[in-house]
């Protein structure tokens, strides 16, 4: 458990590089036993996901050397297709272990994936796609056991453009028979980054950032290559977001502008300028309210920034409304504004929240983080509060994605001290 102490009502000003992706990442070190050869990594988060995704690589048989950001993994012996419970109830993302270890071992046992709890997030998708291209698949308590003597390529058209499901078709169609085409697939840059890094390794993906991808099974993968994790548009974003709500401003560097979503930065009277792989942003006076914004798949408004946003129109100057459409729980952290006097109504759906910015919101040394976004939402609101905030994160929610948000914040002027328990 982590306790965090924020003395608000200073304005988060200055330079900061960004991470790699928590949602690239992830899927890549699954994709990495694929590979017969060796992979360095870079940019790799020093996040919690991360350490427990290289658990489960090492205990799958993976040899692993780690320096800070930096990663080799070597995979060549990988002899287990079993995911332990303990770290697959972690995290949602263990799921794409089954597509690649499916691909490679032609068997996985899995449990029910876990992470943060926002409300129903269904697998069938998943599990669709892979009985689709012959994989075999009972359920025994709450493990899931998938054989197949060969998987082979098909027309898969998904519901739902799911990250998580394409992704594992993707992983699950670079060693199958013929060709796998997706329809609808998910559209956000952590595909792309996915299918550069497999076609380095030599598999045969195309069309990630549209609707439909193309994978052609290959007969084998072993190369021994370098590749870098592209950075994390949602912390970036949150980082926006933190200036913003502080009347600063922030130059965030590492980043790709096209992937942030600056447009409502700039409905809210943000003055933003990119410059390659830079933006600045420089806080209104007053924030103004945004009339509706509902989230989205890619390129729609990103769920992993609701919560963020709601903190940040909850000190606006005048209403807004934010529609969730992607999770049916995140809506917790409107408990936890709450405390601290913001006015935020919710529907009886629990999707819909209208939000009547209040200027002076009041300090709280009881906020309870509910998930990864949610904390970092708290985090941001209690630095625009004049007073101190204490923030209870019993599970350790925001480091499962940040990699030092006190150190980062601290660097930009905040004031902000940790206790871990």
């Amino acid at each position: 458990m982590t306790k965090y102490f924020i003395k608000g009502g200073k304005k988060i000003c200055g330079e900061i590089k960004i991470q790699g992706a928590k949602n690239s990442v992830l899927p890549i070190l699954a994709a990495c036993i694929l590979n017969y050869g060796e992979i360095t990594l870079k940019n790799c988060p020093e996040i919690s996901d991360v350490d427990n995704t290289l658990k489960i690589l090492e205990l799958l048989g993976c040899k692993i050397i780690r320096e800070k950001n930096i990663l080799i993994i070597n995979s060549r012996n990988l002899d287990s297709s079993n995911i332990p419970e303990n770290l697959a109830c972690e995290m949602r993302s263990s799921i794409v272990f089954m597509g690649s270890l499916l691909s490679r071992n032609k068997k996985v046992i899995i449990t029910k994936p876990g992470g943060c709890k926002l409300g129903d997030r269904p697998i069938d998708l998943h599990i669709d796609a892979l009985i689709k291209m012959g994989a075999n698949i009972k359920f025994i308590e709450n493990k899931i056991i998938c054989v197949c003597d060969k998987l082979k390529g098909c027309v898969i058209n998904l519901k739902f453009a799911s990250v998580g499901a394409t992704q594992n078709i993707i992983l699950a169609a670079c060693l199958a028979n013929g060709m796998t085409k997706i329809i609808n697939a998910a559209r956000e840059p952590e595909i792309i980054d996915l299918q550069n890094f497999l076609v380095k390794m030599g598999a045969k993906v195309y069309g990630a950032g549209t609707n439909e991808i193309y994978i052609f099974g290959v007969k084998n993968l072993s190369k021994n290559f370098e590749y870098k994790i592209m950075p994390d548009r949602i912390i970036a974003s949150s980082y926006l977001v933190a200036s913003a709500i502080t009347k600063g401003d922030i130059l965030i560097n590492n980043i790709t502008p096209a992937h942030l979503p600056l447009n409502y930065f700039l409905k809210i009277g943000c003055m933003v300028k990119i410059h390659k792989n830079k933006v600045f942003l420089q806080a209104p006076e007053n924030i103004k309210p945004i009339d509706y914004l509902e989230t989205d798949v890619y390129p729609g408004f990103p769920t992993d920034l609701q919560s963020q946003f709601l903190s940040l129109l909850s000190v606006a100057n005048g209403k807004s409304i934010i529609k969730e459409k992607i999770f049916n729980e995140r809506y917790k952290n409107i408990f936890e504004l709450k405390k601290i006097n913001a006015d935020i109504k919710i529907s009886e759906d629990k999707k819909k929240f209208i939000i009547n910015g209040v200027k002076n919101l009041k300090s709280s040394n009881n906020l309870i983080t509910h998930d990864l976004r949610g904390g970092v939402g708290l985090v941001l609101v209690s630095l625009f509060i004049k007073g101190e905030c204490v923030i209870n994160d019993e599970k350790d929610f925001i480091k499962r994605g940040h990699e030092n948000i006190v150190r980062d914040l601290n660097k930009l002027s905040a004031d902000i001290k940790i206790l871990d328990k």
